[in-house]
């Protein structure tokens, strides 16, 4: 190797040092950018994520328009992924399924031949068994696509050209809805009604200042293929499409049948939207067996092609609604579709939008259309206009044109020299067939000439009037709205606004057998419950070296109310609790508590009682019993405690009076009133703690009865209490005598 490229880098390298936090930094942000913006958003203006627009491109390029022929999947994909898309097939495959499913995309993209998957859940044939072809609104999305109406850019590999965006007569975006995650944001968008979305959008051209209010007067909710019952409050709804974020409750359709002496069964007709119907009968089954539904008997699944779900009841007796109630409660035959409309608006940028932003963003983008269009067919009918007018010049002097090209030896220039031809009206003369020469063809040409320069004026005067291309594009609204409005059989509006009727309202405690029972909580965190009330004296079994904890009286119906040292409140259903004389089951498994937390005390929640809560820290408030139940197994956060803290205590609240022990080897009653009532905080100091100490016990009682703690075997009362009174947050005095060593009341 020559001494003089000793040491060099590579030909081309570029070195440089950067940290590895950076690096990865910089790498990662670049991959997130690109999956936003790249795969996973939609664009608002025309809907589409880049494997549905590059589909719906290769395709038109393929000629494959609604009223054509059909051609094989594989053949689409094919082409998808050499020309445009570099992924896998598999995932433009399903692309294209998902565009041609009548049950999953509200306006097909995408007419298919053969199978296409169904509701149960079952997958398409692969991609050489089926064929497909454009539908008409796919159509609308492309229309004008050739006429420089959107942008262009080179693909992969630099061989073609790919849009930017489509065109979008048709409102994409919101009439089939989105879904998609990405890194660090994600989108949910319902389909809804087009007709509506267009008579919408016609209001915001007629009153750009319109508001949400105006526009939900079309807008009656999300309009899901599949039909259902839409139960979301109207005002709901409204500050979903204000802000974009949001949710709707989804109900099946059903109606109740009669039948001969009697009975009667339910025809579940329509599923929620993206339930699957396979997995929703195996999850009534399945609760059937759990014994959680006891109201049904049997299910049975009739469908054809067409939604036929058959539910029994157990006895005729039942109440239809109040079965569908619990149904709906525990079933996907109520879901809940969320709302979050993260689109990339027109510079390419990731932001949430309100249903007043999409729209107007897609008005916009058709406004930026017509102009390019009418740009673009204004430059055709000079190029033609041009052309024409040297034909005229020909007839007029056509004894003279045939002269100088027998003639002259350079015809072209004599032609632009003798008539005062452009370069491209020579070229044209030159070109033409000795046919085109008779009378008749004159007169096509000067009624040509006269239609395409009405046309150019007219296109002036669009270009030069803003209020005129507006109503331009409200008539291409109107037309889109005709052709797949709510008069149409494919436009007209499935998922039917609805409301829940209060009567409905079930309460499940109807359903279980009430009886009594006793809860049993150890040491050790198990947890179990035995028939009967047992009294104090009953054996009781446990692991080796585990010993019980808390035993409690209840009954199968109540709810159980757990407080935990991380200060949640969690709530359990007693009948779900396990049954029988074995070892039971771990309270963590039930609550979602840590192995660092442990069980404080557990009650039977009762209507109305208040409680006393508090920390080791010596911090407390009083607390409704309604605040400590949880709807959610991860539970209700009560008591904040901080990291060195735990939750100590939940004593009920019957008296005027509390009283406090602490480490410190102190006691000190207050008033009651003194302490705040709060449904979640820090609460207040219920006793001075200094140097470490803890609180150790506390009980609320009545002044006037005295304060009791147990003694020996037996209960000791104390009502001359005049040495221990004093403040909330005092210091407190030296406990009396005969108190416990461990300073705790025990009663």
């Amino acid at each position: 190797m020559p001494d003089d490229i000793k040491g060099l880098p590579p030909e081309g390298g570029d070195m440089r040092e950067t940290g590895l936090a950076d690096a990865l930094s910089e790498r990662y942000l670049a991959y997130a950018l690109s999956t936003i913006v790249s795969r996973s958003l939609p664009d608002v203006r025309d809907g589409l994520k880049p494997v549905h627009r590059r589909l719906l491109h290769a395709m038109n390029q393929l000629k494959l328009d609604p009223s054509g022929g059909f051609k094989k999947c594989a053949r689409i994909v094919g082409d998808v992924m050499g020309k445009y898309h570099p992924h896998g097939d598999s995932s433009i495959y399903e692309a294209l399924v998902r565009q041609a499913q009548d049950f999953a995309a509200r306006y097909p993209l995408v007419e298919g031949q053969g199978n296409f998957g169904n509701i149960d859940g079952d997958n398409a044939a692969a991609m050489r068994y089926t064929e497909a072809r454009l539908t008409e609104v796919a159509q609308a999305l492309l229309e004008g696509i050739e006429e420089d109406s959107v942008d262009f850019r080179a693909t992969y590999d630099g061989e073609d050209r790919e849009p930017l965006v489509l065109p979008a007569a048709f409102p994409n975006l919101l009439a089939n809805g989105a879904a998609g995650i990405a890194v660090g944001m994600a989108t949910s968008i319902p389909p809804h009604n087009a007709g509506e979305l267009c008579a919408a959008a016609l209001v915001l051209i007629e009153r750009p200042e319109a508001g949400i209010d105006e526009l939900l007067a079309h807008v009656k909710g999300p309009d899901f293929p599949t039909g259902g019952l839409l139960v979301e409050s109207p005002e709901s709804m409204r500050e979903a499409y204000a802000t974009g974020r949001g949710g709707f409750r989804l109900r099946a359709q059903w109606t109740e049948e009669k039948l001969k002496n009697g009975t009667w069964q339910i025809v579940v007709t329509e599923i929620p939207y993206q339930v699957q119907k396979s997995r929703l009968i195996e999850q009534i089954a399945a609760l059937m067996e759990e014994k959680k539904l006891p109201l049904l008997g049997d299910v049975r699944d009739e469908s054809t092609d067409v939604v036929r779900l058959v539910l029994e009841p157990k006895a005729r007796s039942v109440d239809a609604k109040m079965l569908m109630e619990t149904l709906f409660r525990h079933t996907q035959l109520e879901t809940r579709f969320p709302l979050n409309m993260n689109v990339l608006d027109a510079n390419r940028t990731p932001r949430v939008m309100g249903l007043r932003e999409v729209l107007r963003s897609w008005l916009d983008h058709r406004h930026v259309v017509l102009v390019r269009r009418s740009e673009h067919r204004l430059a055709a009918i000079a190029r033609r206009l041009e052309i024409l007018d040297g034909y005229l010049i020909v007839y007029l002097n056509l004894d003279e044109v045939i002269r100088i090209v027998r003639e002259e030896d350079r015809p072209k220039d004599a032609l632009m020299v003798a008539f005062g031809l452009t370069d491209t009206q020579a070229n044209a003369i030159l070109d033409m067939r000795l046919r085109a020469l008779r009378k008749l063809e004159e007169m096509e040409i000067r009624k040509e000439h006269k239609k395409l320069s009405a046309e150019q004026a007219k296109l002036r005067g669009l270009m030069t009037s803003e209020a005129k291309r507006w109503k331009a594009i409200a008539d291409e609204i109107a037309e889109t709205r005709r052709k797949f409005g709510e008069e149409t059989a494919l436009g007209r509006r499935r998922t039917i606004p609805g409301t829940i009727e209060a009567g409905a309202v079930v309460d499940e405690t109807a359903f279980i057998e009430r009886e009594p029972i006793t809860i049993i909580l150890s040491e050790k965190g198990w947890i179990r419950a035995q028939k009967g009330h047992l009294g104090a004296d009953a054996e009781l079994r446990f692991k080796e070296g585990d010993s019980l904890k808390q035993a409690i009286h209840a009954e199968t119906t109540d709810r159980i109310v757990v407080l935990a040292t991380n200060g949640k409140a969690y709530t359990v259903k007693a009948d779900a609790l396990p049954r029988g004389r074995g070892d039971g089951q771990p309270v963590r498994l039930l609550l979602d508590l840590t192995n660092g937390d442990d069980v404080v005390t557990l009650f039977v929640h009762k209507d109305g009682r208040r409680f006393l809560v508090a920390a080791t820290d010596g911090k407390g408030f009083v607390v409704k019993g309604e605040d400590l139940l949880a709807e959610k197994r991860t539970g209700k956060q009560v008591l904040v405690v901080d990291a060195a803290v735990e939750a100590l205590l939940c004593v009920p609240v019957e008296g005027d009076c509390v009283a406090v022990t602490g480490s410190n080897n102190r006691l000190l009653v207050f008033p009651l009133d003194q302490v705040p009532e709060m449904s979640r905080g820090r609460g207040v100091q219920l006793l001075q703690l200094k140097d470490g100490a803890t609180l150790l016990d506390a009980q609320v009682f009545a002044a006037k009865e005295g304060l009791a703690w147990r003694h020996g075997g037996g209960v000791k009362l104390e009502t001359d209490l005049r040495t221990w009174r004093g403040q909330r947050a005092g210091a407190g005095k030296m406990p009396p005598d005969r108190f416990p060593k461990t300073r705790k009341f025990g009663v």
